[in-house]
């Protein structure tokens, strides 16, 4: 693909050769947000479309809220990697990759205003034109907690939700109680990753708060209680995941 029209009107194209066929004829049915982690957003872009790079994005945010489209949103973009959602494993296959231009930890800059507000209309344009549901629209931290950490705890998915965009509660207050941390385990231990697994976080069920329950709690907390990221499955983040479960159409009564 040499050239292509852009699918989201507001987009100007900006072709990588990075791409494929989404496997078995998939369609998008998520939107997957990712910062680029680069010292400045013109390098970034520059390697998303360099063959030798072997990654892209569907998008690209500008800090000034320019939109780049880099792959036709027909066309399997090479953005999540080694990733899970709901027991799916390929992602790229059946997923929107938006690059938002942002350098990342251990510092993460503010996303500015201008800029989160063209990520909030170029999804809310995904989303209608694809029917994509409010608990698909994810960071890539979600789909790949442990080995990744954006788009960060900044990043301000209440706006999106504002927007019409992506599924999202008033986190519950930090405050004291039971907690469950790494190296507990037991029934309540389960319960933890039931409900994080339920949600859609790739995550066995096995009884003990392990290195992975750990990272997959704090991928958690970095998406829906951003005001401490410690691991920890506190009160606080325990509340706020089973009312994100109780607003799920498959768990609401």
């Amino acid at each position: 693909m040499t050239d292509f029209a852009c699918d989201y009107p507001a987009a100007t194209a900006v072709p990588s050769p990075n791409h494929g066929e989404r496997a078995g004829g998939r369609t998008p049915d998520m939107i997957i947000l990712h910062y680029t982690g680069m010292a400045t957003g013109a390098a970034a872009l520059d390697w998303l479309c360099r063959e030798e790079s072997q990654v892209s994005s569907h998008y690209f945010v500008h800090e000034d809220g320019r939109v780049d489209q880099l792959v036709s949103e027909s066309r399997r973009a090479w953005h999540a990697g080694k990733s899970a959602w709901k027991g799916e494993v390929d992602i790229n296959s059946r997923s929107i990759g938006i690059e938002i231009a942002n350098m990342g930890h251990p510092d993460l800059p503010d996303f500015p205003d201008m800029q989160i507000d063209a990520v909030g209309e170029l999804c809310r344009n995904c989303v209608s034109r694809w029917s994509i549901a409010p608990e698909q629209v994810l960071g890539h931290s979600d789909v790949a907690p442990v080995r990744k950490v954006d788009p960060g705890e900044k990043f301000p998915w209440q706006r999106l939700y504002a927007k019409g965009v992506g599924h999202w509660v008033p986190a519950a207050p930090i405050g004291g109680g039971r907690f469950f941390q790494k190296g507990d385990q037991g029934q309540p231990v389960e319960a933890v990753q039931t409900m994080l697994s339920l949600y859609g976080y790739e995550i066995e069920v096995t009884g003990l708060f392990c290195d992975r329950t750990q990272g997959v709690v704090e991928a958690f907390q970095r998406h829906f209680r951003q005001s401490r990221v410690d691991g920890i499955a506190d009160i606080s983040t325990l509340d706020t995941l089973h009312r994100l479960l109780s607003t799920l159409p498959a768990f609401s009564l």
